[in-house]
């Protein structure tokens, strides 16, 4: 035995441990598990069937193609325009739906009489295209969280985890969940006063998506998972700023790059601190910058536990907020958004906790996810201050992108309870053009010194 070396039982005592620690963390479903996709579970890892009460539906495929009466480029007219309201939740009632209610839309319905959540018939519309489903029952074979937690490694494409046994498996099954190769859109955002004054900051964001690109290898991916570009259209006070991010898959690796061009300076700069906790662009910091996406970015900060699942009543199918019959002035609203435009539906979500590890730092000590089981999109987000008070509610309003198709929110909100304010984050209803998805871009499009060159322009 050689000097200083562990007796042989003791050092497989020890590996053994050590393998059992790094498998609590890194799991890859069995040739039994893998064969449930497609077969009584999704192609994606939600339950096919539907729920015990026949208020949940089986999902049957989702929407895969557009209506007739839909063009490229076309506000997504309603797939279910006769769908009538089964019944509204209101302060007086709330009680009697507290079950299906996340905190947060209790709290809201509780601070504010004026808002209500009209729940309508549950629609299983999340679809995505066929490759993405083969390359998801792959990666169940072989996705594996790298050993900090803050990566993931062996998953190309598709969902990495949708058999999952961890809460940081479902929060990374979002970050890399299919939103297309490529996706750009012109939106605005505003974030009204307690009164209802705002001002609309308008913006366009591009997305390069290299995960979700047919030929990318892993390998080829040089960490990068996507690029992200978003510049500031107006008011003339913000406008020009352009903001740059390259997204990483193994986050300790090699941490989120970020750079900023400054109009006023024409130069580019790396912003390392758009990350984490740090306000979003001109959100009046009613929003940090891992908010975006309901949230993005590394999950280092947090302990994640995967509570289970629950049947909540979530936006979804948010068509009618989507419709370009409406007026931006329509929806924003002092308090809260307008519910008269507004669409939740019943469905079963992941239930992750996510609780601020010792000795890290962020405005929220506490969120709680509820993440839809069909597509691995967040849906609400319920996120409490050091107080260990809830302060902010998040929703993603999603619709199906059916030309893809993919399903992906529409308009993003953020509400402040403390404030008597909120965020809203997507508003395209008066844009003449919807998301742009799958267009042709190079790696080369998104270095630094092409962000040079366009904020020269």
């Amino acid at each position: 035995m050689a000097k200083h070396a562990l007796p042989k039982p003791v050092a497989s005592l020890i590996g053994a441990i050590a393998l059992t620690l790094f498998a609590a963390n890194s799991w890859a479903a069995s040739a039994e598990e893998v064969a449930r996709l497609g077969a009584g579970l999704t192609p994606l890892g939600a339950v096919k069937a539907g729920n015990v009460d026949g208020t949940i539906p089986s999902w049957d495929g989702g929407i895969t193609k557009p209506p007739a009466n839909y063009k490229l480029g076309d506000h997504h007219p309603p797939p279910f325009a006769d769908d009538k309201v089964k019944f509204t939740i209101t302060k007086a009632n709330m009680a009697d739906h507290a079950d299906k209610l996340s905190a947060g839309h209790q709290a809201m319905l509780k601070a504010y009489g004026s808002f209500n959540m009209k729940v309508y018939p549950s629609r299983r519309t999340a679809a995505v295209p066929q490759r993405i489903y083969d390359a998801t029952k792959q990666n169940a074979a072989t996705a594996q969280l790298t050993e900090s937690g803050n990566g993931v490694t062996g998953t190309i494409h598709g969902i990495p985890f949708p058999l999952p046994e961890s809460g940081l498996e479902v929060i990374w099954n979002h970050i890399l969940r299919y939103r297309g190769d490529t996706a750009a859109r012109y939106f605005s955002q505003a974030a009204p006063t307690r009164g209802g004054n705002y001002t609309l900051v308008r913006f366009y964001d591009e997305f390069n998506v290299q995960y979700s690109q047919e030929k990318m290898t892993e390998a080829d991916l040089n960490n990068v998972v996507l690029q992200f570009k978003q510049k500031v259209l107006s008011p003339p006070r913000l406008a020009g700023g352009i903001l740059l991010v390259h997204e990483t898959l193994d986050q300790y690796k090699e941490p989120r790059k970020a750079w900023l061009y400054n109009p006023g300076q024409r130069r580019v700069r790396r912003a390392p601190n758009v990350a984490f906790d740090n306000p979003g662009t001109a959100s009046d910091g009613m929003r940090t910058t891992d908010q975006y996406d309901m949230f993005t970015g590394s999950p280092e900060r947090y302990n994640w536990e995967l509570v289970g699942k629950k049947e909540i009543y979530v936006p979804y199918n948010s068509y009618d907020l989507h419709s370009d019959k409406l007026k931006y002035s329509d929806i924003l609203t002092p308090l809260h958004i307008n519910p008269e435009h507004l669409r939740y539906e019943l469905h079963r979500v992941w239930v992750v906790e996510a609780t601020l590890k010792e000795g890290m730092r962020h405005i929220y000590k506490r969120r709680t996810f509820y993440v839809d089981e069909d597509s691995w999109q967040i849906l609400v987000v319920d996120q409490y201050d050091n107080r260990n008070q809830l302060w902010r509610i998040s929703e993603g309003h999603v619709i199906n992108y059916y030309e893809v198709p993919l399903l992906w929110t529409t308009l993003e909100v953020h509400t402040d309870l403390q404030a008597g304010r909120y965020l809203a984050m997507g508003l395209a209803n008066e844009e003449r053009e919807m998301y742009k998805f799958n267009f042709e871009r190079k790696a080369s499009d998104y270095a630094p010194a092409a962000l040079r060159r366009e904020g020269r322009r």
